[in-house]
């Protein structure tokens, strides 16, 4: 049995994969209560997110070129305990200039860290199935998170949210320190005969994903406070939320039973409309019974397309860079999204969204057609 296809090795990838995507699982908290503990407005909240994000971004950028040349335990395990300090510090602040420092310096260590996770998964023999196990573990986690953190928050204060993303970095970091497995070799022997430079295709999949990603985090980090604003209350919200947590159960193992039934530069295509629709939904509606309808399976179409996207990248480039990049490529979305629907909100209002949710679904359906268009015909290669 390979390494990290041990049950140890997926346990360990999957705390430090939830750990890791803290930050696009629990947005709509984040930005919350950056706006109502907190008292930052719209844009001031997104933008403490988006500079989280970006340092995951640029950490992502950084090492996944350098992958197959790190020591991925020592990485990931530094990575989290620096992420750790730098949330513990934000636990104690308020100003917003110390608050962005820990937030850029979090998500610069947690990137690091995810990076070696997507990386080994995409090294492991199946990296659909794997990528689907710890999406999994996300969405388990999740359930917890989104129906306790609300109230426990509101009852303990905004520092209390910092506190618990403290503690969840800690965790990541021991059991990374303990069980992060070495990357499958029998990952490494399909790069044979892949050319070295990442080709259109790949880079067409990760443009695409970063697409996708910025709609859910437009979205999905204002959940709570459209909710709010609409008058929906916060235990109506947190209803959505602990739904939400149960339905981010299905999409990954079935992403996972379907690997050979249903191709992945369909799934691909068909996400962003989804994605989309779902998104206008959330947007536009007065009452509470399509919001939260929306709302409940919104990150579930994510979750599902992004284990296609894996799984084709991880084809396409066999070397584990490409997926070792998943932080940039998601986070680089999530970093537009937030700061941008907090200025869209803050000077045109919700409608402004709508407007561009279908350019970027647009966007991410043309970029999809070009990796599907060349997949097929790298198919020889492939086998």
């Amino acid at each position: 049995m390979s390494t990290n296809e041990k049950w140890s090795s997926r346990v360990a990838l999957s705390v430090t994969h939830v750990a890791g995507m803290i930050d696009l699982m629990a947005l709509p908290v984040w930005v919350g209560t950056l706006i109502s503990a907190y008292k930052f407005d719209p844009q001031q909240a997104g933008s403490l997110v988006t500079l989280f994000l970006a340092g995951a971004v640029a950490a992502s950028l950084s090492l996944a070129p350098r992958f197959n040349r790190l020591n991925g335990r020592l990485v990931a395990t530094a990575g989290f305990a620096c992420a750790a300090i730098s949330l513990a510090i934000a636990s104690l602040s308020t100003g917003y200039a110390i608050m962005a420092t820990c937030h850029l310096l979090a998500g610069f260590c947690a990137g690091s860290a995810l990076s070696m996770t997507h990386g080994t998964i995409g090294r492991s023999v199946n990296p659909h199935r794997l990528f689907a196990i710890v999406g999994t573990a996300l969405g388990m986690f999740a359930i917890v998170f989104l129906g306790a953190a609300p109230k426990f928050i509101a009852a303990h204060g905004g520092a209390s949210m910092f506190e618990i993303f403290t503690t969840l970095m800690l965790v990541a970091a021991v059991v990374a320190l303990a069980a992060f497995p070495k990357p499958s070799n029998d990952g490494a022997k399909r790069t044979t005969g892949v050319p070295e430079k990442l080709g259109l295709p790949v880079w067409a999949g990760i443009l695409g994903v970063s697409m996708m990603a910025v709609n859910q985090s437009m979205v999905f980090g204002f959940f709570q406070q459209i909710g709010t604003d609409r008058g929906f209350g916060l235990d109506a919200i947190t209803s959505v939320f602990i739904v939400l947590g149960f339905i981010n159960l299905i999409p990954a193992p079935l992403a996972a039973i379907l690997e050979n039934h249903v191709r992945a530069e369909k799934v691909v295509l068909i996400g962003p409309v989804v994605q989309a629709t779902l998104a206008l939904i959330i947007i536009f509606s007065s009452t509470f019974a399509p919001y939260a309808a929306a709302g409940a399976v919104y990150v579930a179409v994510m979750i599902f397309s992004h284990t296609y996207a894996f799984g084709l990248l991880s084809k396409l480039d066999t070397s584990g860079r490409a997926v070792a990049a998943t932080p940039a490529m998601l986070m680089t979305g999530a970093a537009i999204g937030p700061i941008l629907a907090g200025t869209l909100i803050k000077y045109f209002g919700y409608h402004a969204i709508g407007y561009a949710i279908c350019f970027f679904a647009l966007g991410a359906i043309a970029l999809f057609s070009q990796a599907r268009r060349n997949e097929v015909a790298l198919q020889p290669l492939l086998k």
